[in-house]
C-alpha cells in the first residue's frame, strides 16, 4: 500500500469535477454543455484524486491529431493542493503519453499563464515569440 495521498487516474474527471477544477483554480469558467465533449474528445486526459476524500484535485489534458501536433490544456490544481508537485505529475504523465504513443518528433504546445510558466520552463518549454505568438478569435 502506498503512502502517497494522491492517485493519478488516466481518465477525465466527471463533468462536475472538471467544471469545479477550472473555476476554483482560476481558469475561465465553462458550463456543462461546453464540458461534456471535452471529456470524451481529448487525445489524453488525466486527473489526480486525493485518496482520503476521493476528490479530484488536479487535472490536465492533451488535444491532438495523433500525428505530429499536440496541445496541452486545462492544467489545473485546486489552490489548497498547489505546491505539492501535482501539476508536474500531470504534465509528466501527459508528456509521457505523447512520447509513448505519438510518432517521432511531435510538436507540443501550450498557452502558459503566468503561474504555470516556471513549471513549463522546467519541463523544457520555451517561448515562441517573436517567431510566433498565440492568437484567438475575439468576438
Amino acid at each position: 500500500m502506498s503512502d502517497d495521498p494522491y492517485l493519478l487516474v488516466p481518465t477525465a474527471p466527471s463533468v462536475d469535477e472538471y467544471l469545479h477544477l477550472r473555476a476554483a483554480s482560476g481558469l475561465s469558467p465553462k458550463n456543462a454543455e461546453q464540458a461534456a465533449p471535452v471529456l470524451t474528445s481529448s487525445w489524453a486526459f488525466c486527473h489526480v484524486r486525493e485518496v482520503a476524500t476521493d476528490r479530484a484535485v488536479a487535472m490536465g489534458r492533451t488535444l491532438g491529431d495523433g500525428g505530429w501536433y499536440f496541445h496541452i490544456a486545462d492544467i489545473a490544481t485546486l489552490p489548497e493542493h498547489q505546491s505539492r508537485g501535482l501539476g508536474r505529475r500531470v504534465m509528466g504523465w501527459l508528456l509521457d503519453q505523447i512520447a509513448d504513443r505519438a510518432p517521432a518528433d511531435p510538436y507540443v504546445t501550450l498557452n502558459a499563464d503566468e503561474p504555470g510558466r516556471p513549471l513549463y520552463r522546467s519541463l523544457g518549454f520555451v517561448e515562441t515569440a517573436p517567431a510566433s505568438i498565440a492568437m484567438r478569435l475575439a468576438r
